[in-house]
């Protein structure tokens, strides 16, 4: 091609057949055709097709179904097929995308009647074809949508007929559909509102008050709106579906969450489970009209666990992005949907006052031709247009006879009128009743006084009129998603470990596919491990397949953000004086891949002695002293369990300004940590350890949670934080076996209210207190020291009538029984209520013993969380190390005897001492040189280089 033939793609021209080269004014440059048509082709998509109209709600291929379904109204059913090809007259876009408009409106069950299958949202299974199904306007529909009198029309894309602009719709349609469109960069999400509660809210927005709505899904589920930030941009909402545990091996899903299918739903667990981070058996589909997901878990797996892995890794839970934007003067707007709410309500009001409007004219009229009609027949002037012979002079003496009647009409006799008269039959005079006559004018000026008074109360009018909508269509229509607060599940804590952590020490490699490593536990794929080195480094990393983090390694593990109750203990020689010092410490919060020097960082410092501990574990190590001149005491006992437990960057306590040669575990022992303190958030139905909610206890050991049901049943349950509770809890407490429930409950079979008192027994399963033999309901149940009921008798029966309310101990109503009993009879009177009185001040269980959130021997490491395990620069600057010694050390050989422990009776009780296991911690030697030991074994003086670090004995 030559240099004349190219073309630049921007002067690139299109020319029509049999254009002269002269006509360049109709030359258009295609870059100049492709921004025209393109910014067209986008308004076009905005406006017509994917963004509805926030007058009624509706995007123009609905408005046109919803008129063609009107059009063709005959109170029967009518083909979908039919429908689809009268509404081809008004949306010039093919029977494809009519059809699948009209089964979207269909399946939300409110303004279309089906017939025949059109699908299932539950399961995502397609509607059938549309000559299969069919379809019909519902009563609600007709009511809502339609009135010609009200509505504005244009004709057609082809001219031939006239559709509406917009139908005029008296309901939030809108948000009761919920809509949803993707345009040309513009896209709309509106989520779908309850019909109840839009109507409640439209009624508290005509009275003045404040709206607040919620959006409600067809398939039920729960939903955190805390961001839903009035469904505009920005805001997100967090569904999930809702999990029964059925049993310790078996989940349902009874509830999916919105935006999901049954069939999505089970793909999310099966993939979930294929990567391994949740352990299923199987999944077992049994949905039919609603849904039953059946999850089998294997053996050995907790279902709490499960469930919140669930959550975490599956599309149990979803979160949605909601987008209000609507069309209003053909421009989109985003409005948030309380703005929405109240712009419909409004609408609804006008078109309200534009039908009594409407109505008002015509009774006039009907007023008006009645009065005309009487005036006419009753004083014969019909009679005056005998003798005239043209068509002027008929209407000239009508008019002419009409005159001295017609003052009291509200507007003048028009000639329209009098021809109306003309056209009275001859019949219909003969048979004319005046009496009727009157009857039905004062009919009609009662029905004119009615309308007025409406249009005087407008707002009380609307308001009647959504409570109208209110009574006649509510039925079946109640709030199916349950509203909720959701906790941030933590996906580290809830993963199975599908991993085996292995490490290399000789050549300083970590991570699950190491070959010939030595394995250390279990793990995910996303922990964090923790890394300590002979150097007395640390650091924490991400697990990989493979990651070489140094040589030197003492010790590895999986590592937990915020876990204080795995204790380090840790003897190291300062590079500098060679003094060595122990420390005893938690690593709560780290920054990942950040290297920590827990010694004074003094070149040449090294380790000792290294352990970990879990939940505080105490233990005592034996240290060796290297031997020289005039050093009698070779060999002395640390109890770590007399240390305090400090931040990882405090400098610890001074062991010896000697050299040691060696340590080694001698005795390990209980934790010495405290028990620990569980709270019940009752908004978000979780335990936690963070002082939200209600303070349950201090636990330990094999203590457990104690929980009433409404259905009649307790359960024991351990304070692990991950437990899921049953929605019907009444009560919940730390469980104290010698402490007597108080029940009283309904017996529908004898009609008679019962009292019982029993001691709850140990047991792993859920456990029924009430007759099971009896239809039984449950009315109080409580644990109160002592507890009280108020008794309010039925003031209907004559025989209760003035019976004022009584109260009654149940403590001295009935001893304790077994769990088996019945209970003894509370009254025999008709009772209207029975309710348990709030315990009265100071009345109530004597307190536990007291218990430190903390160790009696911790001090909290500072520094605050940031993601990714972070923790900020003032919990940096604690780590500097300390000041070099500001005491002298005490010498090994003056054999000074240990400083006295302080030691109380409660620390007598602690758990004994007992040998270590093969199993121990690594033990770092330096420079060893063999000495006899000192037969006496006795501990060898400890000092603190400044009262900071003071060691503190018990």
């Amino acid at each position: 091609m030559s240099k004349d033939e190219e073309h630049n793609e921007d002067d690139f021209e299109l020319e029509g057949d049999g254009q002269n080269e002269g006509e360049e004014d109709n030359i258009i440059p295609l870059s100049g055709m492709y921004k025209e048509w393109f910014l067209d082709y986008a308004s076009y998509v905005i406006l017509e097709r994917a963004v509805p109209a926030l007058a009624d709600g509706l995007k123009p291929v609905q408005r046109r179904i919803l008129h063609s379904l009107k059009e063709l109204d005959d109170g029967r059913y009518n083909k979908v097929a039919n429908i689809i090809g009268n509404t081809m007259k008004y949306h010039p876009h093919g029977d494809a995308s009519i059809g699948d408009a009209m089964v979207q409106i269909g399946q939300k069950d409110l303004l279309i009647d089906c017939q025949g299958n059109w699908g299932n949202t539950l399961t995502g299974d397609g509607a059938a074809a549309p000559r299969y199904i069919e379809a019909r306007l519902t009563k609600f529909g007709n009511h809502v949508l339609f009135n010609a009198k009200t509505t504005e029309w244009i004709k057609s894309y082809d001219g031939r007929n006239n559709e509406p602009v917009h139908l005029p719709v008296k309901f939030p349609l809108l948000l009761a559909q919920g809509a949803e469109g993707i345009a040309v960069g513009l896209a709309t999400k509106i989520l779908p509102h309850n019909f109840i509660e839009l109507i409640d809210a439209s009624i508290d927005y005509l009275r003045g008050r404040k709206v607040e709505i919620f959006p409600d899904f067809p398939h039920g589920g729960k939903a955190d709106f805390t961001n839903y930030n009035d469904g505009l941009r920005g805001g997100k909402v967090r569904v999930r579906a809702n999990i029964i545990k059925q049993d310790k091996k078996t989940l349902k899903i009874d509830e999916i969450p919105f935006g999901t299918t049954t069939d999505s739903l089970i793909d999310s667990i099966v993939k979930a489970t294929e990567k391994g981070k949740i352990k299923i058996k199987k999944v077992e589909d049994n949905t039919a009209a609603d849904a039953e997901i059946l999850i089998h878990l294997a053996s050995g797996v907790s279902p709490d666990k499960t469930i919140d892995a669930l959550y975490a890794f599956t599309n149990c839970e979803m979160s949605i992005s909601p987008n209000s934007c609507v069309i209003e003067n053909n421009k989109p707007q985003f409005l948030g949907v309380s703005e929405l709410l109240k712009r419909s309500t409004d609408r609804t009001v006008d078109l309200l006052k534009k039908e009594l409007e409407i109505k008002l004219n015509e009774l006039e009229s009907a007023w008006h031709w009645a009065s005309l009609e009487r005036i006419f027949i009753e004083n014969r002037i019909y009679r005056d247009i005998e003798e005239e012979e043209t068509w002027e002079g008929v209407i000239s003496a009508i008019d002419k006879g009409l005159k001295p009647h017609i003052k009291h009409l509200k507007r003048p006799v028009t000639e329209e009128d009098i021809v109306r008269l003309t056209e009275i039959k001859i019949k219909r005079i003969s048979k004319f009743d005046s009496f009727k006559a009157d009857e039905n004018i004062a009919k009609i000026e009662a029905n004119i006084e009615e309308v007025k008074n409406h249009l005087d109360n407008l707002i009380q009018y609307a308001v009647d009129y959504f409570k109208d909508l209110k009574d006649k269509y509510a039925d079946g229509k109640e709030r199916k998603t349950e509203i909720r607060v959701f906790d941030n599940i933590n996906a580290s804590k809830v993963i199975i470990s599908n991993k085996k952590l292995y490490v290399d020490y000789k050549e300083g490699f970590i991570g699950y596919s190491l070959r010939g490593g030595e394995f250390i536990q279990d793990c995910s794929e996303i922990d964090d491990i923790i890394i300590f080195f002979d150097t007395g480094k640390m650091i924490v990393t991400k697990v990989a397949d493979k990651k070489f983090v140094g040589k030197g390694i003492v010790h590895v593990g999986v590592w937990r953000k915020g876990d204080k109750r795995t204790i380090y203990h840790m003897i190291y020689m300062d590079g500098k004086t060679k003094a060595s010092f122990m420390k005893r410490f938690s690593v709560s919060s780290i920054t990942r891949d950040k290297e920590y020097d827990l010694t004074t960082g003094h070149k040449g410092s090294k380790l000792h002695y290294f352990s970990h501990n879990p939940n505080g574990r105490r233990e005592v190590v034996s240290v060796k002293l290297r031997a020289r001149p005039h050093l009698k005491k070779l060999k002395f006992d640390i109890d770590f369990g007399e240390l305090l437990i400090k931040g990882r960057g405090a400098k610890g306590n001074r062991v010896t300004k000697e050299l040691i040669s060696k340590v080694e575990q001698k005795e390990t022992g209980g934790s010495t940590l405290a028990a620990r303190k569980v709270w019940w958030d009752d908004v978000v139905r979780r335990l936690n350890d963070e002082g939200r909610g209600k303070f349950l206890g201090a636990f330990r050991g094999d203590d457990k949670i104690l929980t009433l049901h409404e259905s009649g049943v307790y359960k024991l349950s351990g304070f692990e934080l991950a437990t899921k509770f049953d929605d019907d809890l009444i009560s919940i407490e730390k469980w104290h076996p010698e402490r007597p429930v108080a029940v009283v409950y309904y017996n529908a079979s004898k009609e008679l209210y019962y009292v019982k008192r029993f001691v709850p027994e140990s047991s792993t399963k859920k456990v029924n207190f009430l007759p099971e033999e009896d239809e039984c309901e449950l009315i109080v149940a409580t644990t109160q020291f002592n507890p009280t009921i108020n008794i309010e008798y039925n003031k209907r029966l004559k025989e209760t009538k003035n019976l004022p309310d009584k109260q009654e101990d149940l403590n001295e109503f009935i001893d304790v029984k077994g769990l088996k009993a019945q209970g003894n009879q509370l009254t025999k009177l008709k009772v209207k209520e029975i309710t348990l009185l709030p315990a009265k001040e100071g009345e109530d269980w004597p307190e536990e013993e007291n218990t430190e959130e903390e160790d009696a021997n911790t001090t909290e490491e500072g520094g605050s969380e940031e993601n990714n395990a972070t923790e900020s620069t003032a919990s940096e600057e604690k780590e500097s190390q300390a000041d070099e010694e500001k005491s002298p050390s005490v010498d090994k050989d003056k054999e000074e005897e240990p400083p006295a422990s302080n030691k109380t009776v409660e620390d007598k009780k602690k758990e004994p001492i007992k040998p270590v296991k093969d199993e121990g911690p690594i033990e770092v030697e330096w420079d060893v040189i063999p000495k006899k030991e000192d037969k006496k074994n006795k501990k060898g003086p400890i000092k603190d280089d400044d009262e900071e670090d003071q060691m503190t004995l018990f």
